[in-house]
């Protein structure tokens, strides 16, 4: 735990989870208010460090990108950052010998920004840990067994027994959030009949930046590049959708034989492969919280929204999450506003549940979409994908999308100050 000196009469923000959306909210807020503002930040994994995110990686779209750069994290990625400079998509059956690209996207940027870059979980962690460690953010290996509201304060109960009051709550401890059933909000969402796959891939030739969607039967087979570096020199994060159904049989052989199976989908482009890390297989689902919001209680990240990860978008959601937050509360401490009122929170929430409800929506349809083996769905699809593919202005609309880049952003994924 570290401490930090706060002015008397502060406020206190608790953030309760210590994933990315949570650790960058508490780091947005500390590093704008200083001694002004109490923050702690509490999740039991903290005694763990990165390592609780061993073997994941994510796909950082460029407003998210802006947003590190502006809390001063992502200068402490650098060399562990790889730039997504352009990205396949084809649709085949496992077993067809040859697998067509139907688009591409990226190949028209020259001289713009990459749209995203591939981040693995444990140093973009570690680094937001170290910016918190220097902001002064109070880091807590305690959990948050429950909150109640008391007054114009939030008594927060530590898993040791300890309270202490809060202004705000905000609720970033996951899916199946405690803190999300204790108020009493409620949850609509299912599980899809698949699995997720994660595994980082070795091979023999350089990626060259470039990102591969395979659209299979069973669900999309995505090929993200990563730094330099494993047993044969170049690797990759793969993230695989499969039927749950097939998934024992799958993984259950050994090293040699789940290697072959990634092989059948992998393809033989980058050469040689090698098992760097993993598998692991986490089951998919889609699920929105009702509200936001409760008294002096903001849901952010999984507590609020899960979304199927076919687009790679769930991170970015959870960060624009935590943008907008920490600016609707940053202008109520400003303007001497109680940040955990009401209107602070209608505010949050308004400018956040469209987006989510939008990507979880488009998600959920393009899974439905590509993971089947519907003959007349797959020409309909494939011509779809050609004419995106033919016409340069929905090829800058879907990339400015994917980058985060479109509609009102709040000020940290325009890169600006809080």
């Amino acid at each position: 735990m570290t401490s930090s000196t706060v002015r008397p009469g502060a406020r206190h923000i608790l953030v309760a989870g210590g994933g990315i959306p949570g650790l960058a909210l508490a780091l947005a807020l500390k590093q704008a208010h200083g001694p002004a503002l109490a923050a702690t930040l509490c999740d039991p994994a903290l005694a763990s460090g990165g390592s609780r995110q061993r073997g994941r990686a994510y796909a950082v779209a460029a407003g998210a990108r802006r947003m590190l750069e502006r809390l001063g994290v992502w200068e402490r990625l650098t060399g562990a950052a790889q730039p997504i400079h352009d990205m396949a998509i084809s649709d085949s059956r496992l077993a067809d010998p040859v697998r067509p690209v139907f688009l591409t996207f990226g190949q028209d940027r020259e001289g713009e920004d990459p749209f995203a870059h591939m981040v693995e979980a444990e140093p973009l962690v570690e680094a937001l840990l170290a910016g918190a460690r220097e902001a002064g953010l109070v880091l807590d290996a305690r959990g948050v067994s429950g909150a109640r509201p008391e007054g114009r304060a939030m008594r927060v109960t530590l898993s040791d027994g300890e309270s202490l009051a809060a202004s705000l709550v905000a609720a970033s401890d996951g899916a199946r959030s405690r803190l999300r059933e204790a108020a009493g909000i409620g949850w609509v969402g299912r599980s899809y009949p698949q699995m997720g796959i994660v595994a980082t891939i070795g091979h023999a030739r350089d990626h060259e930046g470039r990102a591969y969607e395979h659209f299979l039967p069973g669900g999309p087979f995505a090929i993200l590049p990563l730094t330099r570096g494993g047993r044969l020199g170049h690797r990759s994060s793969i993230v695989w959708t499969e039927r749950a159904a097939d998934v024992p049989a799958l993984l259950g052989g050994g090293p040699e034989e789940v290697l072959a199976e990634i092989e059948r989908r992998f393809t033989l482009n980058l050469g040689a492969l090698s098992l760097e890390d993993g598998p692991s297989a986490h089951p998919l689902a889609f699920g929105l919280a009702r509200s936001y919001r409760a008294e002096r209680l903001a849901l952010l990240g999984d507590a609020a929204h899960v979304i199927h990860p076919i687009a790679g978008q769930g991170l970015n959601l959870g960060l624009a999450d935590a943008a907008a937050l920490a600016e609707a509360v940053s202008d109520a401490l400003r303007l001497g506003m109680d940040p955990g009122g009401e209107d602070v929170l209608r505010a949050y929430e308004r400018s956040r549940r469209f987006d989510a409800l939008a990507m979880a929506a488009a998600t959920d349809g393009l899974n439905r979409l590509f993971s089947n083996d519907v003959l007349p769905v797959r020409l309909i699809r494939d011509l779809g994908l050609g004419l995106v593919d033919r016409s340069p202005a929905l090829k800058r609309f879907f990339i400015g999308e994917a980058a985060g880049l479109r509609g009102e952003q709040p000020r940290l994924l325009r890169g600006e100050a809080l």
